[in-house]
């Protein structure tokens, strides 16, 4: 696969080579790996994730495809995956467009577990992949659940989180996998619901309900930036780890000293002043530019017009808008910006839900 430079600093240039593999290859056991009781279930277990909004990471330096951590912040919302895990005598059978990165995983808890039996997997995304939702990272949770539960549960909710951490990867054109970038924000956030902070090697640092009796609406602005793939490495590895040098305390502040306080007094105006101060620091800055300056344009008209929390997932392009406001003004108010609503719904914080279903 292609070799990438990571430019840190002006004296800070290596290169970094994406390797590709079969699913099940490069297996990260995280220390997890050990003698199991485990006790397989009769039926179908079935779970459902939420989708993520992922605000910001909080220092770009400290994690790269082979290394998950960097921190961040983000949020759960009522966008859901499901997944559907069902034991067999052997093999793993999978009903999935994107069936290479859940074979790796399946592999991956096979071999941490000790499970030698089969796996019948069927999963369904929320269909909105590659504009900063986290399909990849929230399909991946369900699954992991699911298969976990199926075996009689002998991980728990973290060592789940690890395990996939470091096993996250995204699939290549030719059906292999490659180690992608994770931070842990979203399996946290769709694990537990609401507000999530992060810190390095996927550490959950805390975790509030956030947002109670507001609507949260997504608009997907039209961009021919790609975020995924090498111009998604280009972007996190060069510009973005520049900027963190410089901002990644500053950010962190806010975090502890602002956004905690408000969570916790449940102050959704200042929550969103924090992290529209975010918006244009470090790392979230380069992602935001990586669409160009219509992303700011966008999202500066609407807290113009009043909207008390707007902010870019990940690497974009979708804006999430939290408030009060009832779906007709909010539509008046992204139609004047150029936009449209995408998703009207909650924040989720709930977190993900699981269940078996008996056989007759």
């Amino acid at each position: 696969m292609a070799v990438m430079k990571i430019r840190g600093g002006d004296l800070d240039l290596v290169e970094y080579e994406f390797t590709s593999f079969s699913p099940g290859e490069n297996i990260r056991p995280c220390g997890l790996k050990k003698d199991y009781r485990l006790t397989p279930v009769s039926g179908t277990v079935a779970a459902r994730a939420p989708a993520r909004i992922h605000l910001t990471v909080l220092d770009m330096n400290r994690f790269s495809p082979d290394h998950p951590g960097g921190g961040g912040i983000g949020f759960a919302i009522g966008v859901y995956c499901t997944a559907e895990v069902e034991c067999t005598p052997s093999g793993i059978e999978i009903d999935y467009t994107r069936e290479p990165i859940l074979r790796h995983f399946a592999e991956a808890f096979r071999q941490v577990v000790g499970y030698e039996g089969g796996f019948k997997i069927r999963a369904r995304d929320h269909q909105y992949e590659h504009v900063g939702l986290g399909s990849t990272s929230t399909i991946l949770i369900a699954v992991a659940n699911a298969l976990n539960v199926a075996v009689g549960s002998p991980l728990t909710s973290d060592e789940l989180r690890l395990l996939l951490g470091c096993n996250f990867v995204e699939e290549t054109e030719a059906g292999n996998v490659a180690f992608g970038f994770e931070t842990g924000v979203g399996p946290a956030a769709s694990s537990h619901g609401g507000m999530v902070v992060m810190g390095d090697e996927l550490a959950l640092i805390y975790r509030h309900a956030f947002a109670g009796g507001k609507k949260v609406y997504i608009a997907i602005p039209a961009s021919d930036i790609s975020s995924a793939g090498e111009k998604e490495f280009d972007l996190l590895m060069n510009k973005a780890r520049t900027l963190d040098y410089r901002d990644r305390e500053l950010k962190s502040y806010l975090v502890l000293m602002d956004l905690i306080p408000a969570l916790e007094r449940g102050d959704l105006r200042k929550a969103g002043e924090v992290i529209w101060e975010i918006e244009f620091r470090g790392s979230k800055r380069a992602e935001v530019e990586h669409h160009g300056f219509e992303i700011y344009r966008y999202m500066a008209a609407l807290r113009d017009a009043g909207l008390e929390f707007v902010g870019m997932s990940s690497v974009g392009p979708s804006i999430a808008v939290i408030t009060d406001l009832p779906e007709e003004a909010v539509t008046e108010i992204l139609a004047k910006a150029g936009l449209r609503v995408a998703i009207a719904t909650t924040v989720d914080n709930e977190g993900l839900k699981i269940h078996l279903e008996e056989r007759a």
